[in-house]
């Protein structure tokens, strides 16, 4: 059975795939087509797109009510409802404290104390309205922003997959920056698709070591992590991965996986838990039902795992940071 590798690049990501089946031909039609989608939705969710759909809300919805469409604003109610049952920890109007720390298209840098104050002022999604009659977007208040970085990447590998699957595929692997990954089907022979999950780097050149191999079929994974980009501060390691509800980068947590159908909700649920720290696994199974999730702690300069549904492979709290 051929397989057909493609990929692209779009929301600052390589997203690529695997495709098999019987007909190489259409195989690769289909993985074009659910490639395209992806790089369209790049120029209706990017927060630095100017003629976005979301630059376009956060340019005037402080002003007016903003119309978006029906697509992008059942994403919006989608990101609401997931900011509520996380207690804020998942947040889309996080932007303005992205800004504050320097990582808005930066390496980041440490604010004021007045300045992050000033920037959670702006945050929270109780200051977006969402008028469901009309589909428009409307702040409550001057300088709400909205960053779609901790969901876009997974609704759209959930979106191309919705393509793929259209178009008869059974079997593939679709990832974007190996941040999320959806797997459809398994390969040929195959129980499942084997993703690994590596433990976090203590420093820029340090060989991946493995922490465990997961199990997809007709899942998605999304991984967070603050090795990404982040700065240190006073002994502290500041990530680019924000509590909306304190203004200041996740502590004690490295690394974040989720296990669900949907790769919307992996993404943001991963961030979720990586502000939420590892109590916060039983809340989000509480949430959905059947997930599977993964969290790396760091205290004292040591790592620790706990799982639930994952099997780790190296114990992390073993290994020194």
């Amino acid at each position: 059975m051929p397989a057909v590798t493609l990929a692209c690049h779009a929301m600052a990501t390589r997203f690529e795939l695997v495709l098999h089946g019987d007909h190489a031909p259409a195989l690769r039609a289909a993985g074009e087509e659910a490639l395209r989608l992806v790089e369209q939705l790049e120029g209706r969710l990017s927060l630095f797109r100017p003629a976005s759909e979301i630059a376009r809300v956060n340019a005037g919805a402080a002003r007016a009510p903003v119309r978006v469409s029906p697509e992008v604003f059942a994403l919006l109610q989608r990101a609401q409802k997931l900011s509520a049952e996380t207690g804020g920890a998942f947040d889309l109007s996080v932007a303005p404290l992205v800004r504050c720390w320097g990582f808005m298209g930066g390496d980041g840098c440490l604010p004021s104390p007045a300045a992050v104050a000033e920037a959670r002022a702006r945050v929270g999604m109780h200051r977006v309205q969402l008028d469901p009659g009309a589909y428009t977007v409307r702040f409550a208040a001057d300088g709400v922003m909205l960053d779609l970085g901790a969901i876009g990447k997974g609704y759209a590998i959930e979106q191309g997959a919705e393509v793929l699957r259209e178009a008869g595929v059974t079997s593939a692997l679709f990832h974007g920056g190996t941040s999320t990954v959806q797997a459809i089907g398994a390969p040929p022979g195959e129980a499942s698709w084997q993703v690994a999950l590596e433990v976090p780097s203590p420093a820029p050149g340090t060989p991946p070591r493995l922490l465990a191999t997961v199990p997809l079929r007709d899942e998605a994974m999304s991984v967070s992590a603050v090795c990404g980009n982040h700065f240190q501060a006073g002994g502290r390691t500041m990530g680019h991965i924000l509590d909306p509800r304190t203004g200041e980068p996740a502590q004690g947590t490295v690394l974040t996986a989720v296990v669900l159908p949907s790769a919307t909700e992996t993404d943001a649920l991963s961030t979720a838990l990586l502000v939420l720290g590892a109590a916060g696994q039983e809340t989000l199974a509480g949430l959905r039902p059947g997930l599977r999730a993964l969290v790396v702690s760091e205290s004292g300069g040591r790592l620790s795992v706990a799982a639930r549904g994952i099997t780790p492979r190296a114990l992390a709290g073993q290994n020194p940071v």
